[in-house]
């Protein structure tokens, strides 16, 4: 019986109707309602269709989902080992266990295991697709159902790899002798069966209904889209610029909603992204809602804190997983405190592995982290063990009280097994205990468990807004439906098929098809049309892409059109009201007042030099950017390194071949870094070893000989009030020439070309100006720069007269240093390639200051 779209009709009127249709046909049946069962599509109809029985009196049929009558009518049977659980995790581990006497599977395994782990994924989605679409046949009939899945796959043999994991899923299905809790369905003899349609057909209700030996009534809600003219619901539909407006919007058509009286109203969860920031900007308004939707346990703090936990004990003992860890897990302000100066003392001495730091006597927040690394010892010994000895060291590092105080900490613990035990004899038992992993696969398996957990927040009670799937929004007494994403891209496109299987064989084994997933969201669309108000939001482009309207919204449409009528979408009208802000341009950065630091260095005066503000930020304030931990090692590490390797080189040169004890200098020299991150620039220098041999030993043929290397210096060359400035700096080389005459030479790793260019106008060379005056400027000075990446070779960049050059530079210094003295503003300049990687460029509002 097609029960249609009634003129006007509400939901709680179109539940009454259904009511009286039920209870009318009863009558005709002789059945008793009291006896008879009424099956709805999901729990959240029922309390509706409660009411409406309610209002009109009298007996009611029990009204209950397949699910809920089957828990009712008996308890799901206990797998038992081998047999499918249905926990996704815990199947893999035991699919790896039956792939574990095939030779394909275990190649597949040995020569590539990241593409094994997927394969194990696939296997044990289509064995859970396979359980359930035999959970929905009459036990009469399952027998044959398998039969001929086996015989479809038979004779259709093409797929390889994936063909032999459907046929191990299909099998290990089969196997599985337990009676499904479904069966009690077939078994049950009500007075007469009812079942509800809404969002396609229900294979399970559809095969109890075929065989019932009682008076069985098949109700079919659904509507047509494309014969819909006239949806009884308002429908707006507003067109956004970009994502924030269309969260904005959604949020603004909510309370607008609200306000309206059109309470409750329901946010369509069919963008998560979307959805998660309406509810954001819901909250900000103190707007009460309850999500039954959800979001992924991993998500969740008590899940982050456990993972940072394991990443601590398992990854190899990075202090970024220790450190991330115990700043999540800590709880008193001083122990924060102490975190923070361990991890400035890690970052100044770069510190990467925990070990390093067990040795140190002087260590902030030394009991804690010595507590800690002894709670997480067991966890880090290595080695591969069953999967329950992993969950007890686990619960044991955890301590008395795991994840208090945490949100999805009962989640975490339940899905891990840490607050429960398996039954005895069940497949998780057997899993748990036959299971062996090492670390990384206890760790990985960790993750698919909170992958595959399922977190909802408690319900706030009657609250005016739920966030819900489509599906579940049908036939729901809301107020008013709000759907962000109504777009071709996340409404109305295809389905999710299986795997390892194609469509066309999804069909034949009456599997979920892509088509039926298609038509299933549709006829909740089409149901949605039933409230009294929907709004559709969307963006008009994907980035530089246009983006169509969604193919449900052009069905409706267009079934309008056929019926010689208007569109029945409306322009949504915000309600906002714009507010005048007046303008307050930003004006450049400064800074008035400010003291002079005691010691200049080169990298300071070439600060104020370029930006004043830089200047202020870097060397007054004392702000710089923090280094990475785990940073991969950069070329500034490498050019810190060779420095270090050729200063140990020439300090400890010995007469004969100069090769080997360049590389003998390079093996002693390693600053703490990491072998393998460091293994490029290794390369790098045993390509400058015969360029940089080439170029000494023709630098020592014309009378070059080295002097002195790493050498720190320091002058006060101002006067009058600048007297006690100090200038400060490290000169990575001196040497002198046959005629005495010093020459200072500086390394670079950078290009040749930027060298020149530097030195063309040498009062824009800095650095070489300085390091000229902290050797008083003396007239024997010359100075270089030495290009050490070049590939044609080592080249010398000199720096022409350059104690001329330090003299100019020391006069517009005691200019320059003695205005700011006397209160001249730090100015940010903002121009030039000063900007372009400056770490201030948010104190100086640089960004800001230029738009206006």
């Amino acid at each position: 019986m097609d029960l249609g779209l009634a003129a006007g009709e509400d939901i709680d009127t179109f539940w009454r109707r259904v009511a009286s249709t039920c209870a009318g046909w009863l009558a005709a049946q002789g059945a008793s309602p009291r006896d008879a069962v009424l099956l709805l599509p999901f729990a959240q109809q029922l309390a509706p269709a409660r009411r409406a029985w309610l209002a009109r009196g009298g007996w009611q049929p029990l009204l209950a989902t397949t699910r809920s009558l089957a828990s009712a009518l008996g308890p799901t049977p206990l797998p038992m080992p081998e047999q499918i659980s249905g926990d996704a995790p815990v199947d893999a581990l035991a699919a790896d266990r039956l792939l574990s006497e095939q030779t394909w599977a275990q190649a597949l395994k040995h020569d590539e295991p990241r593409a094994y782990r997927l394969a194990l994924a696939r296997l044990v989605e289509t064995a859970h697709a396979f359980q359930r679409a035999a959970g929905q046949r009459d036990p009469a009939a399952r027998s044959a159902w398998f039969d001929a899945a086996r015989q479809h796959l038979v004779a259709d043999a093409v797929g390889g790899t994936e063909r032999a994991l459907t046929w191990v899923a299909l099998e290990w299905a089969a196997a599985d002798d337990r009676v499904p809790a479904t069966d009690a369905l077939f078994r049950h003899r009500p007075s007469a069966w009812i079942a509800l349609q809404a969002g396609g057909p229900d294979p399970l209700a559809q095969a109890l209904l075929a065989q019932a030996a009682v008076p069985a009534l098949w109700l079919n809600a659904d509507l047509d889209l494309d014969q819909l003219a006239e949806p009884a619901a308002r429908v707006e539909e507003a067109l956004c610029a970009d994502f924030e407006s269309l969260a904005q919007a959604s949020a603004v058509a909510v309370l607008q909603h609200l306000a309206a009286g059109r309470a409750p109203v329901a946010v369509i969860a069919q963008d998560r992204v979307v959805v998660r920031r309406v509810r954001a900007l819901l909250g900000r308004q103190g707007v009460p809602l309850h999500d039954e939707t959800g979001w992924t346990l991993a998500t969740t703090p008590a899940a982050s804190t456990l993972m940072a936990l394991l990443r601590a004990a398992l990854c190899g003992g990075a202090v970024d997983d220790w450190l991330a860890w115990l700043k999540l897990s800590a709880e008193p302000s001083a122990a924060l405190d102490a975190l923070d100066a361990l991890e400035a003392l890690c970052r100044r001495h770069r510190i990467r592995r925990a070990e390093s730091l067990d040795a140190w006597d002087k260590l902030p927040a030394k009991a804690l982290w010595q507590a800690r690394r002894q709670a997480l010892a067991p966890l880090g010994s290595g080695g591969r063990r069953p999967l329950v000895q992993w969950l007890f060291d686990l619960k044991r590092a955890l301590g008395a009280e795991p994840l208090a105080g945490l949100e999805g900490s009962a989640g975490v613990l339940d899905a891990l097994w840490l607050s429960r035990n398996p039954w005895p004899g069940s497949a998780h038992e057997d899993v748990l205990k036959s299971a062996r992993l090492d670390g990384s696969g206890f760790l990985a398996w960790v993750s698919d468990v909170l992958e595959a957990g399922q977190f909802t927040p408690e319900d706030a009670g009657h609250a005016p807004v739920v966030i819900t799937p489509l599906v579940r929004a049908m036939l729901r007494p809301f107020g008013a439906l709000v759907l962000p994403g109504a777009d071709a891209d996340t409404l109305g496109r295809p389905g999710r098929s299986l795997s390892l299987l194609s469509d066309a064989d999804a069909a034949a084994l009456g599997l979920p098809t892509q088509a039926r997933q298609r038509e299933a969201e549709a006829q909740a669309f089409s149901q949605a049309l039933r409230a009294p108000a929907l709004t559709l939001l969307r963006c008009t482009r994907a980035g530089a892409e246009p983006l169509s309207p969604s193919p449900l919204i052009e069905r409706l449409v267009a079934a309008a059109r056929r019926a010689g009528r208007e569109s029945p979408l409306q322009p949504w009208v915000d309600e906002r009201q714009p507010v005048l802000i007046a303008p307050q341009p930003v004006l450049r950065a400064r800074a008035l007042g400010a003291p002079l630091p005691a010691t200049l260095s080169a990298s300071a005066v070439e600060a104020l030099r370029r930006c004043p503000y830089q200047f202020f930020s870097r060397h007054v304030l004392g702000l710089q950017d923090a280094d990475e931990l785990e940073a991969e090692v950069q070329k500034r590490d490498y050019g810190t390194w060779l420095h270090a390797v050729l200063h140990r080189f020439h300090t400890q040169r010995e007469p004969g071949d100069v090769t080997p004890q360049l590389r003998a200098a390079a093996q002693a020299e390693s600053l703490g870094l990491d072998e393998a991150d460091f293994l490029p620039w290794h390369a790098s220098f045993e390509r400058l070893l015969p360029r940089y041999v080439l170029w000494l030993g023709h630098a020592e043929l014309h009378g070059l000989t080295f002097a002195d290397g790493e050498l720190d210096r320091q002058c006060k060359p101002f006067d009058g009030a600048l007297a006690d400035l100090v200038l400060r700096g490290r000169i990575d080389r001196i040497d002198t020439t046959a005629e005495g005459q010093r020459v200072l030479l500086d390394y670079k790793t950078g290009s040749v070309t930027s060298l020149k260019s530097r030195v063309a106008e040498p009062l824009e060379d800095t650095q070489m100006a300085v390091y000229a005056l902290l050797m008083d400027a003396a007239p024997d000075l010359s100075a270089a720069y030495l290009a050490l990446d070049d590939p044609g070779g080592v080249v010398t960049v000199e720096h022409p007269d350059v104690t001329a050059t330090a003299e100019v530079l020391r006069e517009g210094l005691q200019s320059d240093l003695l205005q700011l003295l006397r209160g001249e503003p730090m100015v940010a300049l903002g121009e030039g390639s000063a900007c372009e990687h400056c770490e201030a460029r948010g104190l100086c509002r640089r960004d800001d200051w230029a738009a206006a």
